[in-house]
């Protein structure tokens, strides 16, 4: 009996130590992957300590040593767009990637927006009957949680491509996007998912990140004191340690992010904490300012406090896009209005077509050079003439136009001293946007679509790209109060 046992725990040790010996890459490497073109490409994983490593792909072969925790990792030169490829990894153990594709890798990341799939959007049906795309392929990473930075994702998944056995699971932004990245690029394209509705921005911002801002380090810098945590929203950090640090460094091109309708009510604060994921990010990637293009909230009627849908009663959905615009401040960023694709008692709009085509307009000017007009009309300017409140544009296109039969402008208010708005009259006036109300006679303020439910406004270029809410005052925000504040243990 005693020799059975011995026997049986021999056998298991053996296993043991086999299993150690495996040479083993990140679960976001796999059969399909795509890699990133024109930038160094990271290989890595683990092995044995010091157990030798060869990796092999194309004509470049590199063989490194792993440390004594076992990872290694090897720094391939750049290649032009391309595949299929094999990509080897050698070791005790050997493993062969195939269908490897060279092209361009974009994060698709934020809340229920982004994770709203392509089988949930208009016309779903004609949309996956009509995906003949095997060269545009979707890694979706699963939703889990991390108190601490993780250095591989908790669960398997697998690169898809988009056909129409898969593309009914895609995130609908994301293969709209890469969709008209690729109609007009003809290069693989990599999207990698990782979303999770109705979670807050700071979910998905590095603890390092927390304490290089004014705004947070204090708070951050004190323990949590917290065992365990079962969602997103209940630890600082919890999806970026999860769902983006294992991420890292594989080489991408840029990001898409659809997010800050859980961040609504302390928007005001959002102006800190938004930039500061988008920074936080670079600095992880290192790859410098990489693309980082937004999604704009769309229109829903989300708050009872927005009476009258106007700026008397305030709006923290309006005070969000603000600061989302306000972001743009940030270099190699840009953003897509979407106020007029709402719906108003749905906070997911099924019109994904159109969002994922507005930020693909961003990239294909500002990344690839492609002679198209980014969006709409920015607010440039404001200046009085007498009873009227004359507003100037820039990035407009062609011109501006009013989305009317008649040529009406809807969507603008304005106010005199006492900070009363006022519905106001608008018309088009060489090439510039007059406001004006009888019942202010000297105006103070301008405010354009300032609402929740903002989708009365009508002012486009001739692209047929909506202008962005704005408000010409600096005036106190119903959200200036209301600040992040830290689970309770």
């Amino acid at each position: 009996m005693k020799n059975k046992t011995w026997l049986v725990l021999g056998a298991l040790l053996f296993l043991v130590n086999s299993l150690s010996a495996n040479v083993t890459l990140p679960k976001l490497f796999g059969n399909g992957m795509v890699l990133q073109r024109d930038q160094p490409i990271y290989v890595w994983g683990w092995a044995d300590k010091n157990e030798k490593v060869t990796v092999l792909f194309k004509q470049q072969k590199q063989t490194v040593k792993a440390d004594r925790d076992g990872k290694w990792m090897v720094k391939l030169k750049e290649e032009t767009a391309g595949g299929p490829f094999e990509l080897t990894v050698n070791g005790k153990n050997n493993t062969t990637l195939q269908d490897v594709m060279v092209g361009d890798v974009w994060i698709c990341s934020g809340q229920s927006n982004m994770e709203f799939q392509v089988k949930g959007a208009n016309n779903a049906a004609e949309e996956i009957k009509a995906a003949n795309y095997p060269l545009i392929r979707e890694f979706t990473v699963a939703r889990t949680v991390a108190k601490e930075p993780l250095s591989d994702l908790m669960k398997p998944s697998s690169w898809k491509t988009a056909t129409p056995e898969n593309v009914g699971d895609f995130t609908a932004v994301g293969y709209f996007f890469g969709r008209e990245l690729y109609n007009n690029l003809q290069v693989p394209i990599g999207l990698i998912h990782t979303s999770w509705g109705g979670t807050q921005v700071e979910a998905w911002i590095s603890n390092k990140g927390f304490l290089s801002s004014d705004e947070f380090s204090e708070m951050m810098s004190k323990p949590l004191g917290i065992d365990s945590i079962k969602g997103p929203n209940e630890y600082p950090s919890a999806l970026f340690n999860s769902m983006i640090h294992p991420l890292l460094p594989f080489a991408i091109k840029g990001a898409i992010w659809y997010q800050g309708e859980s961040n609504a009510w302390r928007a005001y604060q959002y102006r800190k904490s938004f930039p500061l994921m988008i920074e936080d990010w670079r600095k992880q990637w290192k790859q410098g300012d990489f693309p980082f293009y937004f999604v704009q909230l769309a229109s829903f009627d989300a708050e009872k406090h927005n009476k009258g849908n106007d700026s008397n009663g305030g709006s923290t959905w309006a005070e969000l896009r603000e600061a989302q615009t306000l972001t743009l401040s940030l270099p190699n960023t840009g953003m897509a209005v979407t106020t007029d694709i709402g719906e108003a008692y749905d906070i997911h709009p099924r019109n994904k077509q159109d969002v994922g085509k507005r930020l693909a307009v961003n990239a294909l000017k500002n990344v690839y050079a492609k002679p198209v007009v980014p969006g709409g009309p920015v607010y440039q300017s404001f200046a009085v003439a007498g009873n009227k409140a004359v507003i100037s544009f820039k990035e407009e296109g062609s011109g501006l136009m009013a989305k009317d039969r008649y040529g009406y402008l809807k969507g603008f208010e304005i106010a005199g001293a006492d900070k009363r708005f006022y519905f106001a009259k608008a018309a088009l006036v060489d090439g510039k946007v007059q406001v004006y109300s009888k019942d202010v006679a000297t105006p103070v303020a301008v405010r354009y679509n300032w609402a929740n439910n903002a989708s009365d406004g009508n002012l486009y270029n001739k692209e047929g790209y909506p202008a962005g809410p704005f408000r010409t005052d600096e005036w106190p925000s119903i959200t200036e109060k209301n600040k992040y504040s830290l689970p309770k243990k």
